[in-house]
C-alpha cells in the first residue's frame, strides 16, 4: 500500500509539480540559471572569504553539498541508468536546469526572511518564510513536523543501515560495532553545533567530491574514445530513437525526473534551511551560490557516475541488481577489484555528511517549534540511539513512509514558493539592477523592502554606499545606531 501511494505521489503528481513550476519560475526568471551562470563561479569564489565569525557563504555551499551529494549520486543514478536506459541521463540534466531555478528561489526567500537565533547566528529556511511571508503560522508547523520526521528521524535510521552494511560487505564489519562508532563521532560533532557541523562538512565534502569525481574522470579518460559515441546514445535513448532502449522511453523519463529530484533537491524544502545559516551581503548571492550547488550535484557527480556505468562495458540493457552493485562493478570492470572497496569507502563518506545535514534539518525543524535547550538533548539522543538501532535493521519499510513523507513536505513548500514568488521576483530584480550598476556584490537595503517582515538584526535598514567593501554592523537597527 506505501508503494502503491509513493509511486503515485513521488512518481506522478511530485514529477508534474517539480518540473511545472521549475519551468514557470525559469521563464519568468528570463532563466535566472542561465543569466548568472558564470556569475556563479566569481560569487563561489567570494564565498570563500571570511565572515568574521559568522558562517560563511562557502560553508553553507558544503553543508548544502553534504546533503545533496548522497547516496543518490551512486546508487540513485544506477538504479534510473538500471530501469530507465541511458536516456535516463537526460532527463536528470533537465530536472536539474529547471531545478536551479527552483533552488534560486527557495534559497532567496531563506535568506530574506531568515532569524538571527540569539547566539550570533542565524535560522530560517521554508518553515520561517511560510510564517514571516505568508503569515501562515499552521502551516509553518505542518512543514517543520514533516521535516523533522522526514530528515531528522527517517532517513537518519535508512542511511546508518546503508552505510554499516556497506562496510560489512567491503571490509566484513559487524555493523553493531560500526553503528556504535558511528554514533560516536555523531556525537562528538553535534555537540559543537552548527559551526561543528559545518566544519566537519569543510573538511570531508570537498575531500569526498574531488576524490569521487578524480576516480570517475580516470575511468572516462580510459574509454575518451567511446565518450562522444555514448553521449549521443543517452541523448538518442532520451527519445526513444534508439532501438536498444525504444521501449525504455517511458521508464527514462520518469526514472530520471524522479531519481535528479531526489539528488540534487531542487524545491524540495531541505536545501533553504541550510542556505539561511550563511551571512552574506544580498539574499540573491546565496540564492545563486545554492543554484550552483544543484549544478555540482547533477551535472558534474551525477553525469560522472552515469558515464561510469555507460562506458565500464559491465552494463548490458536488462540489467538486474541494486545501483550501488551495478556501480561497484562498473568501476571494477575498468580498475580491478579494489574499485568495489573505493566505492563502498565513497558511500560511507557520502552518507556520514548526509547524516550531519539531516540531523541540521531536524534540528531546525526542531528549533523552530520550541527553542527548550532540554527538548534539544533529547532529539540528539534519539539520533544518535536510532544510529545504532538503524545499523542492525532493515529500515526499507521505513524508507517508503519517509518518500510520503518528503513528498507531503514538497507540496507544502512548492505552495509556498508558489505565494512567495513575486517578493523572490522583486529580490531577484534588485540584485540585477545592483551588478548592471557595476556592483561587483550587491548589497541588500532592507529600506526598500519594508513591507516585509524583516528581521532587522539580520538585514539593517541602511545599506553600504556603493563601492564599500563592507557590510554595516549588523545586530543593531540602524536608527539606534
Amino acid at each position: 500500500m506505501l508503494e502503491v501511494i509513493n509511486d503515485f505521489l513521488s512518481g506522478k503528481v511530485l514529477i508534474v509539480l517539480i518540473v511545472g513550476l521549475g519551468s514557470y519560475f525559469t521563464i519568468r526568471s528570463r532563466f535566472v540559471q542561465l543569466r548568472h551562470f558564470f556569475h556563479m563561479f566569481a560569487v563561489f569564489r567570494d564565498s570563500l572569504k571570511s565572515s568574521g565569525g559568522q558562517l560563511s557563504s562557502f560553508q553553507a555551499l558544503m553543508l548544502s553539498l553534504a546533503g545533496r551529494v548522497g547516496a543518490g549520486n551512486i546508487a540513485g543514478v544506477g538504479i534510473a541508468v538500471t530501469l530507465g536506459g541511458p536516456g535516463a541521463v537526460f532527463w536528470m540534466w533537465v530536472t536539474a536546469l529547471v531545478g536551479m531555478s527552483s533552488s534560486f528561489f527557495e534559497c532567496t526567500l531563506a535568506q530574506v526572511y531568515k532569524r538571527a537565533d540569539g547566539d550570533g547566528l542565524y535560522r530560517g529556511g521554508p518553515a520561517y518564510y511560510i510564517q514571516h511571508g505568508l503569515k501562515l503560522k499552521g502551516m509553518a508547523v505542518v512543514f517543520s513536523i514533516l521535516l523533522l520526521v522526514t530528515y531528522g528521524f527517517a532517513f537518519i535510521g535508512l542511511q546508518s543501515y546503508t552505510v554499516t552494511h556497506s562496510l560489512q560487505n567491503a571490509f566484513a564489519f559487524d555493523p553493531r560495532h560500526t553503528g556504535i562508532v558511528l554514533a560516536v563521532l555523531l556525537a562528538i560533532t553535534f555537540i559543537g553545533g552548527i559551526k561543528r557541523i559545518a566544519a566537519v562538512s569543510d573538511l570531508l565534502v570537498p575531500v569526498k567530491t574531488l576524490a569521487y569525481i578524480g576516480v570517475t574522470l580516470y575511468v572516462i579518460g580510459t574509454q575518451i574514445e567511446h565518450v562522444p559515441a555514448m553521449l549521443e546514445t543517452i541523448f538518442k535513448s532520451a527519445f526513444g530513437l534508439d532501438p536498444a532502449f525504444g521501449g525504455l522511453l517511458g521508464s527514462a523519463i520518469v526514472m530520471g525526473v524522479k531519481r535528479g529530484v531526489f539528488a540534487n533537491e531542487a524545491g524540495l524544502g531541505s536545501a533553504p534551511n541550510v542556505a539561511a545559516v550563511a551571512s552574506v551581503k544580498h539574499p540573491g548571492a546565496q540564492g545563486v551560490v545554492q543554484a550552483f550547488s544543484v549544478f555540482l550535484d547533477t551535472f558534474v557527480i551525477c553525469t560522472c557516475t552515469a558515464l561510469l556505468i555507460l562506458l565500464s562495458g559491465f552494463y548490458t540493457p536488462g540489467f538486474e541488481g541494486d545501483g550501488i552493485v551495478l556501480t561497484q562493478n562498473s568501476l571494477a570492470a575498468v580498475v580491478g577489484d579494489w574499485g568495489r572497496i573505493f566505492v563502498s569507502v565513497a558511500l560511507s563518506l557520502f552518507v556520514f555528511t548526509c547524516i550531519l545535514y539531516n540531523y541540521y534539518l531536524g534540528e531546525n525543524s526542531l528549533q523552530f517549534l520550541s527553542r527548550n535547550r532540554a527538548v534539544l538533548m533529547i532529539f540528539r539522543g534519539l539520533v544518535l540511539a536510532l544510529v545504532v538501532w538503524g545499523s542492525m535493521q532493515d529500515l526499507s519499510t521505513v524508507f517508503a513512509f519517509a518518500d510520503i513523507t518528503m513528498t507531503c513536505l514538497a507540496f507544502v513548500n512548492l505552495m509556498a514558493l508558489a505565494m512567495l514568488f513575486k517578493v523572490g521576483m522583486r529580490v531577484m530584480r534588485d540584485y540585477d539592477e545592483q551588478r548592471r550598476a557595476g556592483i561587483k556584490q550587491p548589497v541588500f537595503d532592507s529600506s526598500k523592502f519594508t513591507d516585509l517582515d524583516l528581521d532587522l538584526q539580520a538585514w539593517p535598514t541602511e545599506a553600504p554606499a556603493a563601492g564599500k567593501t563592507e557590510v554595516e554592523p549588523r545586530g543593531i537597527p540602524a536608527a539606534q545606531r
